[in-house]
């Protein structure tokens, strides 16, 4: 019995290695040609590329480790029934639930390793790769003067170059707006060629100018009223310009300034955030009625006693007829007024009762995610393994056409029911629960035809089947 559990491990453990690499590959591919165009020509070092592309790694995790346990699942038993290993294993008494008792205990184990992940690995992981990615977004491009085109790359200058050399270091044609003290470009320099380097440590950005023009504007002096304006023009051969490079490095923004987001939050914190955020939300309920309450004008009347002598009975055709025209439009205005004032203030009270509301959801449903990524594991590998038993195919052909098949079901169904519970159209438990309630009824019913040595992929038993019926319905 342990040779057969050992053989079951054994043929389960390099598929699942293999398959969950390449999904994180797949996944890493498709980071980088999404972000492809925030990432080159920025002159970022090899070490924050890679830093990126880890830490986006384990924020995929989430989605491949489902994947690549339904995947080798299907595979390992595929390749099993192919080879004919599980008939022998079924003829030496052994059944396929008992059989199944060591992926069993592995999957188990790697589901509570996923919730641990999710709960204690994933919020670090988030908040290091978003708060990385967020600057490596803002961060601007490496190539300071692009050809034929007016570049605002440096402060208070605006630079074209017409022409470069391959190498890109000599430059032709250049011309440089600067502006003055007054914040208009009052001074341009214009220079037939020039040559461009950086200064050790990548501090300042040298131009070494040649046979130009600098001309400049400015008012004249010791005059109070209508100053005219005084132009200089200085010709060089050769002078330097610098230019400071300190906005081009990254700039690590505070990772404080993203801990607020509900992805970047464990179990704790989202409970603890939850309750503070409920306990807002029912003390602005509790103080809605006081709010309300100096806005309508009421008035009560008193018992009838031996002190009132005379009671006034009211109009039974309604209060306004009983006063004068102009008493009623005053009093039709006032009640305006009145209903207008209390649409404002319900009106604000109920967007801020919406946003906190729909606050509350979202980070409701992204705590149910850390156990609704455990169970995924769970329900599609009691898909796969069946499966694989029934197709009785291993490799990475049909086995991954009907894996990819099955994870898109459950994908579509949790991504629209985390949008339905985000709405607020469906609880939060339902709508974040509702893919594990639908896949694992069809997980149980497949492993029941397994253990029974259904035929349910056999094409030939269906094709006798429809032929019965044509042949019935020609009779």
């Amino acid at each position: 019995m342990k040779k057969i559990h050992l053989l079951l491990l054994k043929s389960f453990i390099r598929p699942f290695a293999v398959t969950l690499f390449i999904v994180m590959f797949v996944l890493l591919m498709l980071f980088l040609f999404k972000y492809i165009d925030d990432l080159i020509g920025k002159g970022f070092a090899w070490y924050t590329i890679l830093e990126l592309m880890l830490y986006n790694s384990a924020t995929n995790v989430a989605m491949a480790l489902p994947l690549s346990v339904l995947l080798s699942t299907i595979m390992t038993y595929g390749s099993l029934g192919e080879n004919y290993e599980l008939v022998a294993i079924k003829a030496a008494g052994i059944s396929l639930r008992r059989a199944m008792y060591p992926m069993i205990v592995v999957v188990s184990v790697l589901s509570i390793s996923a919730f641990f992940f999710s709960d204690y690995m994933l919020p670090v992981a988030n908040l290091k790769y978003f708060s990385l990615l967020y600057d490596a977004r803002q961060q601007k491009s490496a190539d300071l003067l692009p050809e034929g085109v007016f570049s605002r790359n440096f402060p208070d200058y605006t630079i074209r170059v017409k022409r470069k050399d391959p190498d890109g270091q000599r430059l032709y044609d250049i011309m440089i707006y600067q502006k003055s003290s007054d914040g208009n470009n009052t001074i341009v320099t214009i220079a037939r060629e020039g040559l461009m380097f950086r200064t050790m440590g990548d501090k300042y950005l040298v131009l070494k100018l040649k046979d130009g023009v600098r001309y400049e504007e400015s008012p004249s002096e010791n005059v109070q009223w209508n100053p005219r304006q005084v132009l200089r023009r200085f010709r060089f051969k050769e002078t330097e310009q610098k230019f400071d490079l300190s906005s081009f490095k990254l700039k690590r923004t505070d990772e404080n300034e993203f801990k607020s987001a509900s992805q970047m939050m464990n179990l704790k914190q989202l409970r603890g955030f939850i309750d503070s955020v409920q306990t807002q939300v029912d003390g602005t309920l509790s103080t809605n009625y006081k709010m309300l309450t100096p806005y309508i004008k009421y008035f009560s009347l008193p018992a009838k006693s031996a002190a009132i002598k005379r009671f006034i009975p009211a109009d039974k055709g309604g209060v306004l007829k009983s006063m004068k025209l102009t008493e009623q439009i005053m009093a039709l205005s006032t009640a305006s007024s009145e209903v207008r004032s209390i649409k404002d203030v319900v009106k604000n009270r109920t967007d801020r009762y919406n946003s906190d509301s729909m606050t509350i959801r979202r980070y409701a449903s992204e705590v149910q995610k850390k156990f609704t990524l455990s169970a995924a594991c769970i329900a599609l590998f009691l898909i796969g393994a069946p499966l694989g038993a029934i197709i009785r195919k291993g490799g990475l052909g049909l086995p991954v056409v009907i894996s990819v098949i099955f994870f898109l079901i459950y994908y579509i169904i949790s991504t629209i029911g985390e949008k339905s519970v985000r709405a607020g159209n469906v609880s939060t438990f339902f709508g974040m629960w509702v893919a594990i309630i639908v896949l694992t009824p069809i997980g149980l019913f497949l492993s029941y035809k397994a253990a029974t040595d259904s035929v349910i992929f056999d094409i030939e038993i269906y094709k006798r089947f429809f032929n019965k019926l044509i042949r019935r319905k020609s009779n």
